[in-house]
């Protein structure tokens, strides 16, 4: 009876997490697929985004280090507020008030985005210890649980935006305010929902420094949390494809919907197109997943959707570039579809994958894959208006190439590592 309370416990938990993730990122991943299409005067949209994820990448450097300091949970409610402020914003989108929220939210991302690596992590394990369960498959089935629901916020958010938005005369957009203020209910609903979450006695938060701890000390260990991971030879294989996961994120709103949706469905098609994105992600992190028991099979499943990401990203080089009339509607709901599906498997193999190499810091780890993905996505938002869009796609899939080639050189030492391992054994 007290195991299957325990694992009740472990499964409500994944859940609130989840509802509230979901809750909160259903309206800031729809205004960001907007942000690009709505606030065009000066690059507005463009630029605060990149700011956006250039203070996320200058923060998640010491996000592990105010992770342990608050705790998770405290952590994820304090992350809220910047969401709450970058939507309120977009009620009077100008430089004075979206600068200073996107400076902020950067912030409030990157604790809130460690917080919840850490968390979900430290659930799983405690799950699989109670349960006396495999923890890698545990921790892959939690990811991909967590990363299915969250994944469905760009249907929702997006179907959202389609319903309220509608093109004026003149081709301009009518509805964004009306938009913001639904948003910013919904978000008040997340932030609540975070206060309701236990708090989790994981790696790090039961040993809480001292107030009294001097500055010095205070530098020593947010040197360590930042330069030990990168120490590690298995991070820095890792790396390419966290940078490449953010590049492909950055691409779907940047460019996928500036340059290949907005011009064949409008703005208001931008949503669609976005929400048929959100459901294959969602879908695709439910199924990939379960799957998920463990090195090999994250090896599998990476290597199935970058290759399926690899194809698009080419066919869209060498086939849609030398179509000047552009795609039909049909086509770029599939190109919608395949993208959404790479990136399911990126967000839950990547998450499963840090937390089973790296249970000694679990904190540090996710910490470096928000740095890197958030600086993969600065550096496309910044470079997006001086970029052409057959740029942009050689540099994707160079990447994805590189990416591939780190990971799969990582499976083999580990694998190999583990051999040897057996064998002293």
């Amino acid at each position: 009876m007290l195991l299957k309370d325990s694992s009740e416990v472990n499964r409500r938990v994944l859940y609130m997490c989840s509802y509230a993730a979901l809750v909160l990122e259903n309206q800031i991943d729809a205004a960001q697929n907007l942000e690009t299409s709505i606030n065009t005067e000066e690059d507005l949209g463009t630029i605060s985004l990149g700011i956006l994820y250039s203070s996320f990448t200058v923060f998640s450097l010491v996000a592990s280090l105010v992770v342990r300091y608050l705790g998770s949970k405290n952590a994820l409610v304090l992350g809220t507020t910047g969401y709450w402020l970058f939507i309120a914003a977009n009620l009077k989108p100008t430089w004075y008030t979206m600068v200073p929220a996107s400076l902020y939210l950067g912030f409030a991302a990157s604790i809130i985005w460690v917080a919840e690596g850490t968390y979900i992590t430290s659930t799983a394990r405690s799950h699989a210890h109670d349960c006396d369960l495999h923890e890698g498959t545990v921790i892959g089935n939690f990811n991909g649980e967590f990363w299915g629901m969250f994944a469905s916020n760009q249907l929702i958010g997006n179907l959202i935006s389609l319903a309220l938005l509608s093109v004026g005369t003149g081709g301009s957009t009518t509805g964004t305010t009306l938009l913001f203020i639904v948003f910013l209910c919904s978000m008040t609903l997340g932030t609540i929902l975070m206060c309701f979450l236990q708090k989790r006695d994981g790696k790090g938060e039961e040993d809480l420094p001292d107030s009294s701890v001097s500055f010095y000390s205070l530098m020593v260990s947010l040197s360590k949390s930042v330069i030990t991971p990168l120490c590690d030879s298995r991070m820095l294989l890792i790396v390419p494809l966290i940078a490449y996961s953010g590049l492909q994120q950055a691409f779907v709103w940047a460019e996928f919907t500036t340059y290949i949706v907005e011009p064949t469905l409008g703005v208001s098609g931008v949503a669609g197109a976005m929400a048929v994105y959100g459901a294959f992600d969602a879908i695709c992190a439910l199924t990939v997943g379960r799957l998920t028991s463990g090195l090999k099979s994250v090896t599998l499943i990476v290597s199935a959707g970058a290759f399926i990401q690899f194809i698009v990203l080419l066919w869209i080089l060498l086939v849609y570039s030398l179509t000047s009339e552009g795609v039909g509607t049909v086509c770029i709901f599939l190109i919608a579809a395949a993208l959404g599906i790479g990136d399911g498997v990126l967000n839950t193999q990547l998450s499963a994958l840090l937390g089973m190499l790296f249970k000694q810091d679990t904190e540090g780890a996710f910490a470096q894959l928000k740095v890197w993905q958030s600086a993969s996505i600065a550096v496309v938002f910044f470079m997006s208006p001086y970029i052409s869009l057959q740029a942009m796609l050689v540099v994707m899939v160079a990447a994805v190439c590189i990416a591939m080639a780190g990971f799969l050189f990582l499976t083999l030492q580990v694998e190999k590592a583990f051999s040897s391992h057996a064998a002293d054994i």
